[in-house]
C-alpha cells in the first residue's frame, strides 16, 4: 500500500498565507516592508457552516505579496468561524494555508486520506466560487482550499 502524504496528493503550489491578528491596522503597519503594499476590506460572510452550524461572520482583511504567493491578514469582528476560535484561545500569527484548486468538494474528500476534515465551508452561488478550511487532529495549522470560476 502507497504511503500518503501532503506530497503525492498532487496539491497545488500555495497561493496564499493567512495570518489571523488583533489589530488590523497595526499588523498592515507591522507587515507593509515585508508584504505591502496592502488592500483592506470588509469580509462578512453569511451562512456559512461552521462545524455543523450556519453562522454569520464579521472580518477585516487586508492583503499583501511576496512574489506569487497571497498574504492575507485577518482581523475578526463577530460570529463563529475558524478565525474567532484562533484569537479566542488567545492565539495570533499564521493561521493557515491556501491552495487554488479545481474542484474543493474533490479536493476534500482526497485530503481525509490523511487526516483532514472541513470546518468551515461556504458555496458563494453568485460568484460560483467555494472555500473550505480543513483541519487535522494534533496540528494548528489549517488548510484552505479554494474554487474559482
Amino acid at each position: 500500500m502507497q504511503h500518503t502524504d501532503i506530497h503525492t496528493l498532487g496539491l497545488p503550489p500555495i497561493d496564499q498565507i493567512g495570518f489571523v491578528v488583533r489589530d488590523l491596522d497595526a499588523a498592515i503597519e507591522r507587515y507593509a516592508p515585508m508584504f505591502g503594499p496592502f488592500s483592506t476590506m470588509d469580509g462578512p460572510v453569511e451562512a456559512a457552516d461552521f462545524r455543523g452550524a450556519t453562522c454569520d461572520v464579521e472580518l477585516k482583511l487586508a492583503f499583501g505579496h511576496t512574489g506569487e504567493v497571497e498574504i492575507e491578514l485577518i482581523q475578526w469582528l463577530s460570529g463563529s468561524s475558524p478565525h474567532s476560535e484562533f484569537i479566542q484561545a488567545g492565539r495570533e500569527g499564521i493561521h493557515h494555508i491556501r491552495f487554488n484548486v479545481g474542484d474543493c468538494d474533490a479536493w476534500i474528500e482526497r485530503v481525509a486520506a490523511i487526516g483532514y476534515a472541513p470546518i468551515w465551508y461556504k458555496y458563494l452561488v453568485e460568484r460560483e466560487m467555494k472555500f473550505a478550511y480543513l483541519e487535522r487532529a494534533d496540528d494548528p495549522l489549517l488548510i484552505e482550499f479554494i474554487q474559482m470560476p
